[in-house]
């Protein structure tokens, strides 16, 4: 199977599972629990790492990679001091049921996201788990009676398996988490103003920088150089690579009918305004991509 076809995956699936980290229901879920939701970053740290256990900030930061670790630090572990684990996983459940309700209307149980469920979750329990935490993490947790929950459960195994698998494909071309983040507003796939959010200050993100230009990776300018540009591809595409195996398991028919499937929801979760246009993943703009 050609490697793109797992990014054209990526594409179709992201935002229908990425919505969750900015859905006014999920806040309230949030809120419920007592988990400040006047910013994001609270309620994404304990929706995300959740199924870790309670980890320390240490190991958050190790798994989510391009986070500042000084950022993590403030909202773990005290986040775990406000609800527990187990009772964020608990209202996990409850927030993907009222946001996915509010989105399908009447269909969240209908004929076509039961096939779709299932389909997903075919590739996501092909999915191989070795040295991906956080993907395991998330297969570990066992899966829903609900079909439309079994949907977002099966996307979200398969977007942080993609995840992890990005994770090491960084680590293979030598790039730490903030030169990950400098190298990719490098080339242009998101101006450096939509990183604030993760945490580095102005001197980190300038020592990044002059790391990467010690390697002739980005000019004086900020902006990658041709091997700096190459370096990026070859980031992407061994991060395409690692993440083929469930698709190639489910099969080009299977996983294209899944892609049909699950296009209204794609449709309108863009429709629903959720997604910032400007992110770290432009998936606010993304159109599903031809085939």
């Amino acid at each position: 199977m050609d490697a793109g076809f797992a990014r054209w995956m990526w594409h179709q699936l992201e935002p229908v599972h990425a919505g969750f980290w900015y859905s006014p229901e999920v806040f309230a879920e949030a809120a419920g629990l007592g988990i400040p939701v006047e910013e994001r970053w609270p309620s994404y740290f304990a929706w995300r790492a959740a199924p870790l256990g309670e980890p320390s900030a240490g190991r958050v930061a190790s798994a989510f990679y391009s986070f500042s670790p000084r950022m993590v630090q403030r909202y773990v572990p005290s986040v775990w001091e406000v609800a527990s684990g187990e009772r964020v996983l608990e209202a996990r459940w409850r927030a993907v049921d009222r946001m996915y309700r509010g989105l399908l209307e009447d269909g969240a149980g209908s004929a076509e996201v039961r096939e779709a469920a299932a389909l997903a979750r075919a590739a996501a329990e092909a999915a191989g788990h070795h040295g991906r935490p956080m993907s395991a993490a998330n297969a570990g947790l066992g899966w829903p009676d609900e079909p439309h929950l079994v949907l977002w459960h099966a996307i979200g195994i398969l977007r942080e398996h993609r995840g992890d698998g990005h994770v090491a494909a960084l680590l293979t071309e030598g790039l730490d988490p903030c030169e990950s983040l400098v190298s990719f507003a490098a080339v242009g796939a998101a101006p450096v103003e939509a990183f604030a959010g993760r945490g580095w200050s102005d001197e980190e993100w300038g020592a990044a920088r002059e790391r990467l230009a010690s390697r002739g990776l980005v000019g004086a300018d900020g902006v990658a150089t041709g091997t700096g540009r190459e370096l990026r591809d070859r980031v992407e595409r061994l991060t395409d690579d690692l993440a083929c195996g469930p698709w190639e398991a489910l099969g080009s028919e299977k996983a294209e009918r899944l892609a049909k499937l699950t296009n209204p929801l794609f449709v309108a979760v863009l429709q629903s305004g959720l997604l910032p246009a400007t992110n770290t993943l432009g998936i606010g703009r993304i159109a599903a991509p031809a085939r």
